[in-house]
């Protein structure tokens, strides 16, 4: 589903700030796999994401998705392909608009936002009603005004609205509050089972780690150090990450919100 070999980035080379992120990365994410992702500050997590949703050009490598070179693709091309949510719940949808006029952003009608059709607003109630908040009877409200999870829970159900080949979630619930986070990642789990998405999740939490999905890569300096799955990942513990990390970097995790989640 998708391969990346040999990619790596350095920002502002052959400067005294030049700073490698990516360095010789090559991993293989097969279709149907939800991966986790943890790693210190500056592991490179947020780099390897927007390489692939093309943020930026890498600086050599190659990026194949579903069999297609996008390694020279624009960004907005590659955004028809691969859905995407980040920490901040105010990106990714527009906070102006009214709740069904986003949904109809997500369906892809932004042409016609004048005339949502009853048949698309029957629709856009039946997966609002999916997330458990109220949000199908509030259709008419910005989303301006909605807390932080129930905007993240909406950009989420946008993001999936037309499944992507690939769904990237970058620590999509550490700006929410410990239950609301919860029920975002039920949600999330529940939203890629049910469409077999191909899924990368960043997350700090090291215990939703190992609970979510079926495989946990482990980054440092801009590569994978450590990747598990299968009976191995089903043993693991927290305790055995942080060792894992001991061993493959040399030194103790020192990353206070990754501890603390522990």
């Amino acid at each position: 589903m998708l391969t990346l070999s040999h990619v790596s980035k350095t920002f502002n080379p052959g400067t005294v700030n030049a700073k490698t992120a990516l360095s010789d990365l090559s991993l293989h994410v097969n279709k149907g796999d939800f991966i986790t992702i943890i790693g210190a500050n500056g592991a490179g997590k947020s780099t390897f994401f927007n390489a692939v949703a093309g943020s930026f050009m890498t600086d050599s490598g190659n990026i194949i998705l579903d069999g297609k070179d996008i390694t020279l693709m624009p960004e907005h091309k590659r955004a028809k392909s691969i859905g995407r949510l980040f920490q901040d719940p105010m990106r990714g949808s527009a906070p102006g608009m009214s709740i069904e006029e986003n949904m109809s952003l997500a369906a892809g009608h932004g042409s016609w936002l004048s005339s949502i059709s009853r048949k698309d607003k029957a629709l856009f109630r039946e997966r609002l009603a999916l997330l458990g908040m109220g949000l199908e009877d509030r259709m008419k409200q910005p989303v301006g005004l909605l807390s932080g999870g129930q905007r993240q829970a909406l950009t989420l159900m946008m993001a999936t609205f037309n499944p992507p080949k690939l769904l990237l979630l970058d620590e999509h619930t550490a700006a929410l509050d410990p239950g609301t986070a919860e029920k975002v990642l039920e949600l999330t789990k529940k939203i890629v089972d049910e469409n077999n998405l191909t899924c990368l999740m960043i997350t700090h939490n090291m215990q939703s780690a190992l609970d979510l999905g079926n495989r946990t890569f482990m980054m440092n300096n801009g590569n994978i150090v450590y990747d598990v799955e299968g009976d191995e990942r089903k043993k693991l513990h927290v305790s055995d990450l942080l060792q894992k990390f001991k061993e493959s970097v040399g030194k103790e995790l020192d990353n206070d919100r990754m501890l603390l989640s522990e």
